[in-house]
């Protein structure tokens, strides 16, 4: 059987698809599983062990489609909610095309499945996705852990230290990532991070690794800045690396201090002890799993608001001290054993 999995488009939601893709190599074992991705989080899925091959979603929905059913796949599940994923689906012949039934496309489908109403299933992202699968009679029940996990997270970290030690890093390295893609209410203030930052670094005789988009990179610079001023090794990785390299680098981080972000996704899911700052978005939804995760956040009467922009004075992230943040953040060290 070969089974086509269309994956989402972003990173935060790619890794929250995650356990739904291993349940679709669970049911059938057996399959060749290929994985259709944007090019910019194809690189997640390469080192995992559901899928066979990833294939890269980046011409024109018709070409894509003629590559498609050439590869002659027997089903398509579309992780991705968009129209046009239904569309290639159907242009490219194969014969069995599930997802849910919403943004018009219905009719190109062959298990249209009923998306779920608020309060049917569990509020956090990963249930959207295992439910697709339950209704369309993929699986039977949603897997009982809560945590989230990239299986290449082992390998990936093997070249870590190597990579850091070419910058002039010390072995053992706090990530940072002080930046959110969706919008400046999802951002802890910068001096915050580079003081919890320098603080914990210190502490653990560490150096300290700032990552970012390239469009951050001017915000990176000023937090490593500031963890120099307080005299910890800090390189600015904003813009420099690619997610297959980020991937490696956040796998070799003693800690990683994060917003709400796909960093803050990809660093919980590798396993490493996460500490994520929540304010505008909704962390039952959204956030981080498992024990390696944290979340810190200010119980403000507007929060969270899901706005990009905060319209009066970011309170839900101000008023986060950056102490509140080490003594977290050394705590869930401690139960691992990592001070």
């Amino acid at each position: 059987m070969r089974i086509l999995v269309r994956a989402t488009n972003w990173v935060g939601d790619a890794v929250m698809c995650l356990p739904a893709l291993g349940a679709i190599r669970g049911r059938f074992p057996d399959a060749h599983i290929a994985i259709l991705a944007r090019p910019w989080v194809a690189d997640l899925y390469e080192r995992e062990s559901f899928a066979d091959e990833v294939l890269l979603l980046n011409s024109t929905k018709w070409r894509t489609a003629r590559q498609l059913r050439a590869q002659r796949f027997d089903c398509a599940i579309l992780l991705q909610n968009a129209f046009e994923a239904a569309l290639i689906a159907w242009l490219a012949g194969i014969p069995k095309r599930i997802g849910y039934n919403r943004d018009g496309r219905g009719f190109l489908l062959t298990d249209a499945i009923a998306v779920p109403r608020a309060g049917e299933i569990p509020r956090h992202e990963r249930f959207y996705y295992l439910e697709l699968l339950r209704r369309a009679g993929i699986v039977e029940d949603l897997p009982s852990s809560n945590a989230i996990r990239l299986d290449g997270g082992a390998p990936a970290r093997e070249n870590a230290a190597r990579r850091f030690a070419e910058f002039g890093l010390p072995a053992r390295i706090v990530g940072v990532s002080p930046g959110a893609a969706f919008g400046g209410a999802k951002r802890w203030l910068p001096e915050s991070f580079s003081q919890a930052a320098a603080c914990v670094a210190t502490r653990l005789g560490a150096g300290a690794a700032v990552f970012g988009s390239q469009s951050e990179r001017e915000l990176c610079e000023g937090v490593a800045e500031g963890l120099r001023e307080r005299g910890v090794q800090a390189h600015n990785f904003a813009g420099a690396t690619t997610l297959r390299e980020f991937i490696e680098l956040a796998a070799g981080c003693e800690l990683y201090l994060t917003n709400d972000s796909g960093a803050m996704h990809i660093s919980s899911a590798l396993g490493v002890p996460t500490v994520a700052i929540f304010g505008a978005t909704d962390a039952e939804a959204t956030g981080p799993t498992g024990a390696h995760s944290r979340i810190v956040r200010e119980p403000v009467e507007c929060s969270p608001c899901l706005l990009r922009e905060c319209p009066i004075d970011h309170r839900c992230m101000a008023r986060v001290g950056a102490d509140r943040v080490v003594e977290v953040s050394m705590e869930l060290l401690r139960s691992f054993g990592r001070q």
